[in-house]
Order: structure tokens, then sequence, then C-alpha cells
């Protein structure tokens, strides 16, 4: 049970293993962009592909929906990026539902684990399997495999790395299953970080923070959802989304959150020194390398962010 493309590798993973795929669920097709045209999910794109048994219910309690899941007489659910499900989904098989999680659990939990390990400046990361229960990420857990970031690390990059590395784990779990393996209850240490929906207020920069924080809030937002601020020019104000930056640490005398436009670079200033826009956006243009963007684009003189 699954949606996105991280979801898709795993199926992938499972189905090159020794196990069976009896069936997928995804979510409904949703209509998406301009035109609001039908939009298929990661996951169901591949499984129509692979000719694998499909399900996409609207209601995880529909009659029809739940005796379809009783018919594939599977021994286990797994569950991939997808909804919260009920107990009288996750109750069917006889060893249990299973879910991946793109994190150290107990440590992020929630919606977003990849990008708040990566804004908070963790070192180490990795995925957990896990039994679900009637509460979100709090199931007793199986497995573990963690993985060390890279000091340019991105959501995109950890995302791939997560995502493979789930597709073991998984495998590793199956096997597990079959041969017996005790679960663990999550032990609480009181100094977790949660992993909340990413939404439009905590995805604005926010520049009273150390440049550190700032670089880590724009790597960890990026290329999805992306980190935004608030540019001002000519008495106007407008959205500007920014997916890579580097730092620089110096003395400048500057006033702050000023844009600076210097040999086809921009960088904003900052109490600590400057953020460097590598790659930015601004409304109605696509995302562009900051060299690319100012041959069509002039920055006021007096631009600043806030």
């Amino acid at each position: 049970m699954g949606t996105p493309d991280f979801a898709v590798t795993t199926l992938k993973a499972i189905q090159q293993s020794n196990h069976q795929v009896v069936g997928v669920v995804t979510n409904i097709d949703k209509p998406a962009g301009r035109g609001k045209r039908l939009h298929e999910s990661a996951v169901k794109q591949y499984a129509v592909a692979q000719e694998l048994p499909l399900l996409q219910p609207e209601k995880l309690k529909d009659p029809e929906f739940l005796s379809a899941l009783k018919a594939w007489k599977a021994d286990v659910f797994i569950v991939v990026a997808f909804r919260m499900l009920p107990k009288e989904v996750w109750q069917i098989p006889s060893k249990g539902t299973i879910n991946l999680h793109a994190s150290l659990l107990p440590n992020y939990r929630g919606a977003a684990p990849i990008n708040w390990a990566i804004i908070h400046g963790e070192r180490v990361s990795g995925v957990s399997t896990f039994f679900i229960d009637e509460a979100i990420d709090t199931g007793k857990l199986l497995l573990q495999k963690s993985i060390d970031l890279e000091e340019d690390e991105t959501a995109g990059s950890l995302h791939d790395k997560l995502a493979d590395l789930g597709g073991q784990l998984l495998e590793e779990t199956l096997d597990a299953l079959v041969v017996g393996i005790d679960a663990k209850a999550q032990q609480l240490q009181g100094s977790e970080h949660a992993a909340p929906k990413l939404n439009r207020e905590n995805t604005r920069i926010d520049w009273s923070k150390s440049l550190e924080e700032i670089d880590a809030f724009v790597r960890g937002l990026s290329p999805y959802p992306v980190a935004w601020t608030t540019l001002e020019e000519e008495g106007a104000e407008k959205v500007m989304k920014l997916f890579e930056v580097k730092i620089e640490y110096t003395e400048h005398q500057h006033p702050p959150l000023a844009v600076l436009v210097e040999n086809k670079a921009l960088k904003i200033t900052h109490p600590q020194g400057y953020v460097h826009c590598l790659s930015l956006q601004l409304p109605n243009k696509r995302r562009l390398a900051t060299k690319d963007l100012l041959n069509g684009y002039q920055f006021s003189p007096a631009a600043r962010v806030k």
C-alpha cells in the first residue's frame, strides 16, 4: 500500500525477492495541473505496467474494498507512504501490517521525516519497519538501517538513498518474519524531533536563524516543497523560492537582508555574512540557475527579503 516514487522502489525490491506480491493498493486518481486532468500515482503506473492486481479505494472502510483485501489472502500487508489505516484494514493479515518509515524511530514520527532530519542538522538518518497499531508511527519496531548524511545532503538526495535502503530493509524484515522475529516497543527518550506535515507557513525561511540553519533549511526542502521568502522591490512583494544556496561567513557593512547582484551572482546579506543564491524561482518563471535568471531579470538596487 503506497502512493509516491518512494513506495515504487520498495515494491520493486519485494518483487525481486523471494516473496510474492499478491496485490497493490494506492490512492484514487486525482485531478492535477492547470487542465485538472486525472493523475495516476507512481505506484499505480508501476502496478499497471507489471500487471499486478490493483485496488484504489476512496474509503478504506468500504465493505467491497475490505472484502477484496481479504480475498487476496495475504500473510502480511506492507505500507509505504500511504494513508493512516483503520483497524479494519491493518488487522486483516495473519502476520500483521508492516509500515516502512523514513527515519530512525521513535525520532521523526510524522509525515515529513526526510525533510525535518536535514532541517534539524542530523548527521545520521535511516529507515525503520514496525507493526502498525492505532496511533501514528508508534507500533512495535522490527528492524532498522542507518545511513550517514553528507554535508550537502538535500531532501531529494536523501529520499533516493532511503528508498533504496528501505527496499533492502523490507526484504530483510519479511525474511525475518518467516523464521520469527521479536518486535520491540519504541523507547522514547524525551529528545525526539517530530516530523509534521509541510505547509506554507513552516516552509518560509526565518532570516533570524544562523547561516548554518538557513542552509540546512533550504537543503531540507529541496527540491520539494521548496523553501521560500518574500522579496520586496519597488514597493511590491513577491515570493522567491530558493532551491540551492551556499553560505559565507564574513564581516561586511551592508544592512541585513539586502539583495546584492555582483558579477552575475546573487547574494543576500546576513549578520554573519552572506547567503549565496545558486538556484531559485520567481513568480511565473521556472527554476533557474541564478546566472541564467540574471540574463533576463534585473533586481531593484533596493531589493530585500523578509
